[in-house]
């Protein structure tokens, strides 16, 4: 039946559950001969009765059971509607798929845990890699947004500024160079230095400092595409690294590595936050985005780092 409408099915739905057109009418809010009336053109269009009328009230015949069960199906269906709007609205969840470069990873997921327990209905995907990774993910639309330090300029893209990153130079403690009060950046030509990839964020910023060492540039020792293993090559005395200080906070306070007094260092960069500017955020996404600009520059970690002039 082309013309059976949500109004026709909420009405049979009533009369059988009231059992009675009076009370049925009484719960719609209309007189019962309007809803007589509605139920007389409902069965005129389908061509068959929906209810026998016995003493004891409106009874369901069998093609009133099956307009029953569509209603209270269309029903449910409806609510699932309403519930999926309020999770895209971000009322009761959502999703979001948030990029981490690696460097990140020692502060992001304190970020996101605090993100949780503000939404604890908003499912939450963390996904971690190095610079070119995380673009190629925002690329690709594989996450909503991304943690990093500089944004693609391949593609349109909006940042906002979470708050400092800190770059220094990590030896370890026994390190010839580690109980001086200043360092000049040319003393640093003949050290062995340990760096990350070339694709990485962390490296890109090495290259700048070694043109400002040396013109023929200190010596690479290891190249190693992990912060952790960097961390364990400086500790073990294989090298010294440009590395950011908030993946050695904890190697920091438990002095197995030390920060060395560089001139023109800390080299002071910052942490973005980033999303494709042509893309709309989900609710979700835009939960989380708007968290970590209000929050986010809280959830870094806090060092104390001196500044060598």
């Amino acid at each position: 039946m082309a013309n059976l409408t949500l109004k026709q099915l909420r009405a049979v739905a009533m009369i059988a559950r009231c059992g009675t057109l009076t009370r049925a009418a009484a719960e719609m809010h209309v007189t019962p001969a309007a809803l007589t009336a509605r139920l007389k053109q409902i069965e005129d269009e389908l061509g068959i009765l929906l209810f026998s009328r016995t003493s004891g009230g409106l009874i369901s015949t069998e093609a009133g059971r099956t307009m029953l069960g569509a209603a209270e199906a269309v029903e449910t269906v409806l609510e699932r509607c309403v519930e999926q709007i309020d999770v895209l609205r971000g009322v009761r969840g959502g999703r979001v798929a948030v990029g981490v470069v690696s460097t990140g990873k020692y502060f992001a997921p304190m970020a996101v845990a605090a993100f949780g327990r503000e939404y604890p209905g908003i499912e939450i995907r963390l996904v971690v890699g190095n610079r070119k990774q995380i673009i190629e993910a925002l690329r690709e639309y594989r996450v909503d947004l991304a943690i990093m330090g500089r944004p693609s300029s391949e593609f349109p893209t909006e940042h906002r500024t979470l708050g400092e990153h800190p770059m220094v130079i990590a030896a370890a403690p026994e390190h010839p160079l580690a109980s001086r009060e200043r360092i000049a950046l040319a003393e640093l030509a003949s050290e062995r230095f340990l760096v990350r990839e070339p694709d990485s964020g962390s490296r890109t910023v090495y290259e700048l400092l070694a043109d400002r060492i040396s013109p023929d540039r200190p010596r690479i020792a290891m190249e190693i595409d992990s912060n952790e293993t960097i961390k364990q090559a400086v500790i073990a005395g294989l090298g010294i690294a440009l590395i950011s200080a908030h993946t050695i906070e904890s190697e920091l306070k438990a002095r197995r590595l030390v920060v060395l007094n560089v001139e023109g260092l800390p080299i002071r960069r910052h942490w973005l936050l980033v999303r494709r500017a042509d893309h709309s955020l989900g609710p979700g996404a835009h939960s989380f985005w708007d968290f970590m600009l209000r929050e986010g520059q809280g959830l870094l970690p806090r060092l104390s780092l001196r500044s060598v002039h």
